[in-house]
Parts: C-alpha cells; sequence; structure tokens
C-alpha cells in the first residue's frame, strides 16, 4: 500500500462528532482479531516500509548524529459521559503522525509530521539533523524486529465497541450511587477508552511495535446535608479489556465514590503542627512518585539538580525500605511491553535496602552513566520526544502489619488520599491536600479529618520511614497522569501502610495553642 497523507486519511471517513462515529473512520481492513491487530499496521496500511525507514533514519543522520530513531502513532480515544441522568457528551478524537529524533552527545534535534509521505517525513528526519554538524553517519541496514512481553492483551479491538455496549456502564454507575444515599444529588459518570498504536524503529537496527490500551469508568458526586455539600470522586481502570468493567466493577465504584462523600459530613479539621503521620496502602503512593520517584528520574541528577545526584550507592532510608519502579505488572496504568524509544518493559530497584541503587534511565542519560537504558524513556506523543519517566513506582511491603503501625502512633494523622500536590524536584520540598484521612488517637482510627495539607521534604520523608507494613497495594485507577516538560504520561503508584514519624500538618491551630 502507498503511503497516505493525514488528508487522506481522514478523508475516508465521515466527521468525528462522537463515540459511535469514531468506529466507522476506521477502514473496514482494520477490524480484525485483537492478536493480529499491531505487528505490520503501519506497513500495511501506510506504507511505512523499511526502505522508508532507512531513507529518513539516513536523512537524520546526515550530519553526523550519534544515533536516530521513527516513532510512529495511531490513536483512537473515545469519551462518553453523563451527568443528571442524561448523556450529556459523546465524543472521540484520532491522532496519526510520526516524529523523528537525532541523538547528538546529550542534545536532542526533533521534528515530527501529522503527514506521512515520504516527503513530509524527510522532511522532519531533515529539521532533526539540524541538532549535528558533520559528516555524514548511517542507519543500520536492515531491521530486526524486537519480541516482547504483552503485559496488557486484548482479546477485542476497543475500536470494535459500540457506544451502544458503553452506555449501560454510565448509567448503571448513575444509578447505583442514588440507590446508595438518599444525600447523594449528583452524579456525574464517564467511560473511556484509548487504544494506541505505535512503531519504533532505531537507527541501530532495531523495530519494535505496539498496541496499548488504557481505558478508565469514574464517577464523582455531589451530597447534601442540612444545608452543606461535600464532593467526591473515584475511579477503577489502568490497560484494561471492556470486558473488565463488570457488574461488580460498578458496585464498587458506586460504593467508594458515595462513602468519599458522606463520610467528610462527619469529618473536622484536627490541630495543626508536627506530628507522626501514616500513609495508607494504595493511592497515597502518589506522594512517594511526587516527592521522591521524581528526583531519581536520571535527566535531573545528570543535570545535577535533584538532591539524589550523588547519592547512588548511599543509604536513603532505613534498611527495610526498598522502592522498585517498573513496567511489567499486567494491567497496570504505567506498565510498557515496550518504552518509546524501543527498550524492552522492566523492573528497576532503585532502593534496595535503603540504599539508592539506580536511576531511571532513557537512552542518553545511559550511555551519560555508562549503564544500559531502563526501559523509562516515555513521550507523550509523536509530537515530543522521549525523556525519563516513571511508570509504576512503588515501595515494596514490609514485615509489620497495619494495625501494628496504627498502633504505634499516639497522636497523629491517619492519610487515606491525597490530591492538589506542589513538589520542588530539585530540593524534593511538597505539599498535598489531604481529602480523606482520620485522626490517630492511642494507637486507634477515629475522628474523620479533612481541609488540611501535609507538608514536608522527599528525602527527609524517606529518612523519616520508620515502620513498613505488610499490605502493599498498588492503585487500580486509570486516569492517573504525570506532568513533566510539558508532557503528560500515564503512570500509577503504589504503597503499603507505613509510618512517617514526623511530618507538618496544617490545620486550624497548633496543638496546645
Amino acid at each position: 500500500m502507498r503511503s497516505m497523507s493525514r488528508r487522506s486519511f481522514l478523508n475516508t471517513s465521515v466527521a468525528v462528532g462522537s463515540a459511535a462515529a469514531i468506529s466507522r473512520i476506521i477502514p473496514g481492513a482494520w477490524v480484525q482479531s485483537a492478536r493480529a491487530a499491531t505487528l505490520g499496521f503501519f506497513e500495511s496500511e501506510f506504507g511505512m516500509s523499511d526502505e522508508l525507514c532507512k531513507k529518513a533514519l539516513d536523512k537524520a543522520l546526515s550530519k553526523g548524529g550519534d544515533f536516530a530513531d521513527i516513532y510512529f502513532e495511531h490513536t483512537i480515544s473515545n469519551w462518553v459521559s453523563l451527568e443528571d441522568g442524561k448523556v450529556d457528551r459523546a465524543y472521540g478524537s484520532v491522532d496519526l503522525g510520526v516524529g523523528i529524533r537525532t541523538v547528538k552527545g546529550e542534545q536532542t534535534g526533533y521534528g515530527f509530521t501529522q503527514e506521512l509521505t515520504e516527503e513530509s517525513i524527510l522532511a522532519a528526519a531533515a529539521t532533526a539533523a539540524t541538532i549535528a554538524d558533520g559528516a555524514p553517519t548511517a542507519a543500520a541496514k536492515s531491521f530486526l524486529r524486537l519480541e516482547t512481553e504483552n503485559y496488557y492483551p486484548l482479546e477485542t479491538l476497543f475500536s470494535d465497541i459500540s457506544l451502544a455496549a458503553k452506555l449501560p456502564l454510565v448509567k448503571s454507575v448513575n444509578e447505583k450511587c442514588f440507590s446508595l444515599s438518599n444525600l447523594i444529588i449528583k452524579v456525574n459518570a464517564t467511560m473511556h477508552d484509548q487504544q494506541k498504536r505505535i512503531m519504533i524503529v532505531t537507527s541501530d537496527g532495531s523495530k519494535a511495535q505496539d498496541l496499548i490500551p488504557r481505558s478508565y469508568l469514574s464517577a464523582s458526586v455531589v451530597a447534601e446535608k442540612d444545608g452543606r455539600q461535600e464532593r467526591a470522586g473515584w475511579n477503577f481502570g489502568g490497560r484494561q479489556e471492556f470486558s473488565y468493567f463488570n457488574a461488580a466493577v460498578i458496585d464498587r465504584l458506586a460504593e467508594e465514590v458515595v462513602r468519599r462523600a458522606v463520610i467528610l459530613f462527619e469529618a473536622e479539621q484536627p490541630p495543626a503542627g508536627e506530628m507522626p503521620v501514616v500513609l495508607g496502602p494504595g493511592v497515597t503512593g502518589i506522594l512517594l512518585h511526587e516527592a521522591i520517584g521524581h528526583g531519581m528520574e536520571a535527566d535531573f541528577n545528570r543535570k545535577g539538580i535533584s538532591t539524589y545526584s550523588t547519592m547512588i550507592g548511599k543509604k536513603v532510608a532505613e534498611p527495610f525500605v526498598n522502592i522498585i519502579d517498573e513496567g511489567i505488572t499486567p494491567r497496570q496504568l504505567g506498565s510498557v511491553n515496550v518504552d518509546d524509544e524501543g527498550v524492552p518493559g522492566q523492573a528497576t530497584m532503585l532502593v534496595e535496602n535503603g540504599i539508592l541503587t539506580s536511576y531511571l534511565h532513557d537512552r542518553i542519560s545511559a550511555k551519560h552513566y555508562g549503564v544500559k537504558p531502563t526501559g523509562n524513556g516515555r513521550r507523550q506523543s509523536y509530537q515530543h520526544y522521549p525523556i525519563p519517566r516513571m511508570r509504576n513506582t512503588y515501595m515494596l511491603a514490609g514485615k509489620s502489619t497495619p494495625e501494628e503501625v496504627i498502633k504505634s502512633v499516639k497522636k497523629g494523622i491517619y492519610v487515606e488520599d491525597i490530591s492538589n500536590g506542589q513538589v520542588k524536584i530539585g530540593e524534593g520540598d511538597f505539599a498535598f491536600y489531604v481529602s480523606q484521612g482520620k485522626m490517630i488517637e492511642e494507637g486507634a482510627l477515629t475522628r474523620p479529618v479533612k481541609d488540611i495539607n501535609i507538608m514536608g521534604n522527599g528525602p527527609k520523608m524517606l529518612q523519616n520511614v520508620t515502620m513498613v507494613a505488610n499490605d502493599l497495594k498498588l492503585h487500580e485507577g486509570g486516569t492517573g497522569a504525570c506532568g513533566k516538560d510539558g508532557q503528560s504520561m500515564p503512570v500509577s503508584f503504589g504503597l503499603p501502610t507505613c509510618l512517617v514519624k514526623s511530618m507538618t500538618v496544617g490545620g486550624v491551630q497548633k496543638q496546645g495553642a
């Protein structure tokens, strides 16, 4: 098949105005078994032959770059939302394009185009090549297809699932939320699905392809009692198949979001000051991600920005603290069969027995440090070049029980969920809003709390972790996204229950005042 421009591609379809329309813009030949939907997709549907890739890579290296790669992307995204019992939005989008990168030393040249024609691709490659100014180098003469594991297999493509099949999900969430409490006065439910095809071809002779799903079912509610309103939201998803969203998941979603809203009517602000903080399992891992994980991304260390830039091989936590970043947990939102540089998904131990053992590397930082890439080279889309990014980041389970951790605290705060955080990546200083939590009094969970912040320093917080429980839980959501350098990436996180012996809690007034 000859190369196809974006305009020609879109002209074969009707305008995309809803999730129903999205399925009609896919040529009939593309509706096929999900198992066979990836390999050869860009070659057969857009004419992206090895010969063309070789020509583009040679152009990208025409001024003497050290390395070049091509990143092809085709993404179909759908949303359907229900509010006040009615579907208020149903829409979709298609993204199609190619990005070409040239690396010279630690510098990056980048060009991209939405037109999948030879002329446009070579022009993008020429743009990328301008980062260098030397004699031409050549790409490999042939490309070996990379074999990878599949951590998120699809039996059915999302593009084959009709809007009619998705509507009952959001309607059921709506009805279930209202049925659980007469305090609920408003429900918004959303179903989102995405299938992203990528192909990465590198100048050193590698070729990788992937079909990446992303999906979630979310709900937000407003509850009212005695003229006062409270709000809460929750979601389930990840790299799940459509069949994941069954009646049991709908029930769990509705029960969780209603519980989170209604409990806030009992919540109060605790005293402020320095006190022990127990982080509950699961979603509180976002604190680990933001306050600590970013500081372990290799570009911040290569540039001397991170506190951890001189800490490899040194103690950063107690011996029972172990932190991992990986892309290999099935269906988890941060999992990757292959990263966006063509490196297979893998696991990277960041902190082992309290010692910092590795950073998170892309190809550039790996070469700088003389190590292998860790599979953390990720990019938002074909319009962006890859940089070191986290995947699924969490602390491993310890030996204590959650009950033992809580019992060890005479007076403190138990954090169930946090949001709206701010972090200074270099120093690691942070502040997070506690959206769900409880007081700990005499070793027991008591009153729910609200409208407080926890503040501190990430590296210091890690040093102050004095107990870790055996109840590691990964967040089960599908909306998690991390922003960095203008790029947003899907990630996940987790945590076992753990005790931080001292953190600053911003409440109504200082204890004893």
